[in-house]
């Protein structure tokens, strides 16, 4: 009878999915936080007044804890000590913790042009630094809760549909990526740039309660096992000489390396892919986060499609490595000046979304080969810490570079967005909106001035060094002013609004277009990290293949284990 039990849980495929889908869920408010500021990149520097330095400075935040505090080897020692309930609750909550500072920072008014010095970094605006702060603790619980699920799903998959349950698991959390790449833009230009982070915190609420109830499922799994505190013991808990183990380990070595270089040619990437699309391809913002929103959409449905391929015929090594050619091709083409058609963007995003397919499919479920169970939790905290640094110091490269190659356009956005500012303070403060009001007014019409230059206009940019930025901030002022005296003030204050918000953006965009004010980035040197990234993690795929021939781990055979007789 205990047997019989002990196999009605585990063995249920119903229980064990919907274990799957209530784990995935905790982790599905993260990868849609994780993006929802990217998407909105532009309006983050035209309306808050961010550079590319300040936000490479974010985004890199993400793993600042993990890496330097080594919050993520920590992590994996508590998921081995505490196991995945007590690990999992504690990290879905600080996932919340993090969104609800970032929410905050970005919402609350800081004094103009305040700064915070730190030792070594400099000056950063308060602003980004109590923003990133935020993101900082959101990466120590995401990953936290990444290495979670990770051992979770091997827990109740091993020996079954382990590479499936694991494309399933992140399909279901990138669902969350292509949420914030989607709907992003739309909620901050309805609402404003504070919405798509409101939302992120709801969604993390509801990763919470979800996890809670994975949890409840799983004590019935123990149940069901009726496995002794003996029994879990040798099992769970962590022993120094595991550490040893791992890190002596090639093959670890190899799929860990390869992670951080795979991942950093991609998820920085998809930080960067809106304001690509936007400044390389002339397209609107709502179709550049279409144009984006194809790769996580993409690999929601082939990822596990790939992986039940690799549970039921092998070939994970073989996968790897057409992954990472995939994407040593997709951004080798990215690269060609030339070629600035938005379909052929498109193009390569959907083949991209193959390779992001292809390659994690085949990567995570080939831990379990190369490290025993016990191991797990430490050993996927390495990789994910690895992985980290990466996500670390790629988007400081990526903002550092981008700032370096483009070194007017940020300084041109703040010029524009101070003419606007001053010309709308002046024309409305004695009408009857209210600060708020015009503040949301000032908002519109330079996200809307901004990205019509980018989209509309191909005039060869004037240099900065010959440009009289005065001149043009008073013609860009003079034009507003001009066009907000012709419209009328009274009436249904929304449609008042709107007629000067447009007579505002028409304006910027006139003065700025007829003096050839650059606002276009130029993402040639970022696009070749990423090449650069993409044909390293090549080289590794191709290691780890040797290794697996060499130590038999299995990567080339099925997951799936027939049962015996």
């Amino acid at each position: 009878m205990t047997e019989h039990i002990r196999k009605s849980l585990r063995e249920s495929t119903v229980a064990r999915w919907t274990a799957l889908v209530l784990v995935s869920l905790s982790i599905f408010g993260a990868y849609y936080f994780n993006y929802a500021l990217s998407a909105i990149k532009p309006m983050l520097e035209s309306i808050l007044g961010w550079n590319s330095g300040d936000f490479g400075t974010y985004t890199s935040a993400y793993a600042w804890f993990n890496v330097f505090l080594v919050m993520l080897i920590i992590s994996g020692f508590i998921l081995d000590k505490l196991g995945v309930r007590k690990t999992g609750l504690g990290a879905t909550l600080i996932m919340f913790i993090g969104t609800a500072i970032n929410y905050w920072a970005i919402s609350h008014q800081f004094p103009e042009n305040a700064v915070v010095h730190l030792p070594l970094l400099g000056d950063m605006k308060t602003q980004v630094l109590w923003s990133s702060f935020g993101f900082a603790i959101f990466g120590v619980g995401t990953e936290a809760t990444g290495i979670t699920i990770s051992k979770a799903v091997v827990r109740w998959f091993k020996g079954k549909e382990l590479a499936l349950a694991m494309g399933m698991q992140m399909s279901i959390a990138r669902l969350g990526t292509g949420l914030a790449l989607g709907i992003s833009i739309p909620l901050a230009k309805k609402f404003s740039v504070t919405a798509p982070i409101l939302f992120a915190l709801i969604v993390m609420l509801i990763g919470v309660i979800s996890f809670i109830s994975f949890s409840i499922m799983d004590i019935k799994l123990d149940k069901s096992e009726e496995a002794s505190k003996e029994e879990k013991s040798e099992e769970d808990e962590f022993k120094i000489k595991d550490i040893g183990y791992i890190i002596t380990n090639r093959g670890f070595w190899y799929i860990a390396i390869l992670c951080v270089l795979f991942y950093s040619a991609v998820f920085p990437f998809l930080f960067y892919a809106n304001d690509l699309m936007i400044n390389k391809y002339n397209v609107s913002p709502n179709l550049a986060g279409t144009i984006t929103l194809l790769l996580p959409f993409g690999t929601i449905f082939l990822t596990p499609v790939f992986g039940g391929i690799y549970d039921k015929f092998g070939k994970g090594a073989t996968i790897m490595i057409v992954g990472a050619m995939i994407l040593v091709f997709v951004h080798g083409v990215l690269a060609i000046p030339s070629l600035r058609m938005w379909w052929v963007a498109a193009a390569m995003v959907i083949i991209l979304g193959v390779g992001f397919s292809l390659v994690p499919s085949a990567m995570w479920p080939s831990v379990p080969k190369i490290i025993p169970e016990k191991q797990l939790g430490t050993a996927y905290a390495v990789i994910f810490w690895i992985q980290n640094i990466g996500l670390l110091f790629i988007p400081l490269l990526l903002g550092f570079v981008l700032n370096a190659t483009n070194p007017d356009v940020s300084p041109n956005k703040i010029l524009v967005k101070g003419a606007i500012e001053k010309a709308f303070k002046e024309s409305l403060s004695t009408a009857m909106f209210t600060p708020k009001e015009i503040d949301r007014a000032i908002e519109k019409a330079t996200g809307t001035a901004v990205d019509s230059i980018v989209q509309y206009s191909h005039y060869e940019p004037v240099p900065s060094d010959v440009l009289d930025k005065k001149k043009v901030g008073n013609e860009i002022y003079t034009g507003i002013r001009q066009n907000i005296n012709n419209v009328n003030l009274s009436g249904n204050k929304d449609v008042v609004l709107i007629k000067v918000i447009r007579a505002g953006s028409e304006s910027a965009f006139q003065a700025v277009n007829e003096e050839k004010l650059n606002l276009r980035y130029n993402y040639l040197y970022d696009i070749l990290i990423f090449l650069a990234l993409s044909v390293i993690s090549l080289l590794f795929a191709f290691l780890l293949k040797i290794e697996d021939r060499k130590k038999d781990y299995g990567l080339e055979k099925p997951n799936i284990q027939k049962a015996e007789a």
